[in-house]
């Protein structure tokens, strides 16, 4: 075996100590890398914020290479925090895609070096428009540093890559440091947890916030409901066909008298006293139940329900009157829980 098909074979179990080493010295570089950001939150921060919150456009965020990748993620994030943001790339740019940079945008310039080619080379473009320019980079004396209205230093001690060259602590520093300005931003326009989900419908948060009773709730003929003098058979008839586990007792104006759920059948089953024959739902139901108005969010009905251990609820109007129930599983169906 040659000495170059044997650096190809997989590491030993005798190397997994070293190999833990080198993830743990990546992390602790990392992780100084990041601590060295917070001296330089500074009033060049304050006024790359300030850019920012005045600007009446979108910021354009830019980078190449690895930059490149943490401009998009900043990007991603500025838009989805209530930042107006997008990516363009600056090699692109040069060919046609600087039309989608107006006069009322502001660029983010992403570059380590600070002397990215395909960055400086449309710099003179954005100055002629009067387009602020913030640059991030790891050098201050740099091309993109000087020329910048605001400059944010995110130069770290070193890169976590033992050859110093492949970018990792530094791109780590720009992504912590483009973080901190979306945060920033975020707690300066007010913006809420509400506003978040608009932007993220589709997703967990989303349906937590968006979602209401009255979008997933049981109505009109789907309800379980029976009147008082309903005898335990009907009752029962009414759960198994509605299949919610329960069913609401209402009196002529369908305002609610109490709920008779599969609880209640199991202790009038317990109870010796209990004519089951020609006993009345009225007699056995729970008066009183807990419910919950059709405007409230779903997710306040999982936590109703989690709070008193049950796992259905009517929804009643501002008169009492049954308009709809739902159970837990049409939380989970909705995926709200």
């Amino acid at each position: 075996m040659t000495a170059e098909t044997s650096s190809l074979l997989p590491p030993s179990a005798a190397d997994a100590d070293s190999l833990a080493r080198s993830a743990r010295t990546v992390i602790a570089t990392e992780a100084a890398a990041i601590r060295s950001l917070e001296p330089r939150i500074d009033g060049n921060f304050s006024r790359a914020c300030r850019h920012i919150l005045d600007c009446p456009g979108r910021v354009v965020v830019i980078g190449m290479g690895k930059s490149g990748h943490i401009a998009r993620k900043v990007a991603a994030t500025f838009a989805s925090t209530g930042t107006p943001s997008f990516f363009v790339h600056p090699g692109e740019a040069s060919h046609g895609d600087l039309g989608m940079i107006t006069p009322q945008d502001i660029v983010l310039a992403l570059s380590n070096s600070g002397e990215t080619d395909e960055i400086l080379f449309i710099l003179p473009v954005l100055k002629r428009q009067g387009i602020p320019l913030i640059a991030m980079t790891g050098n201050a004396q740099s091309s993109l540093a000087q020329q910048a209205d605001v400059h944010l230093d995110a130069s770290v001690p070193a890169e976590a890559c033992p050859l110093g060259l492949a970018p990792t602590a530094s791109t780590t520093a720009a992504l912590v440091m483009g973080d901190a300005l979306a945060v920033a931003l975020l707690e300066a326009r007010g913006f809420t947890s509400e506003d978040f989900a608009r932007s993220h419908p589709a997703g967990s948060l989303g349906r937590r916030l968006l979602l209401h009773i009255a979008d997933i709730m049981h109505s009109g003929e789907g309800i379980p409901r029976v009147g008082p003098e309903a005898s335990l058979t009907e009752a029962l008839m009414e759960m198994t066909r509605k299949r919610l586990g329960m069913t609401a007792v209402v009196d002529d104006r369908l305002r609610l008298l109490g709920v008779f759920t599969d609880g209640d059948l199991r202790r009038a089953l317990d109870d010796d006293d209990v004519d089951l024959r020609n006993a009345s739902v009225a007699s056995l139901m729970t008066r009183g139940p807990k419910t919950i108005s059709a405007d409230r969010l779903a997710i306040e009905a999982a936590q109703l329900m989690e709070k008193h251990q049950i796992h259905a609820l009517l929804v009643t109007d501002e008169n009492e009157r049954v308009v709809g129930a739902l159970n837990i599983h049409d939380l989970l169906r909705a995926r709200v829980v």
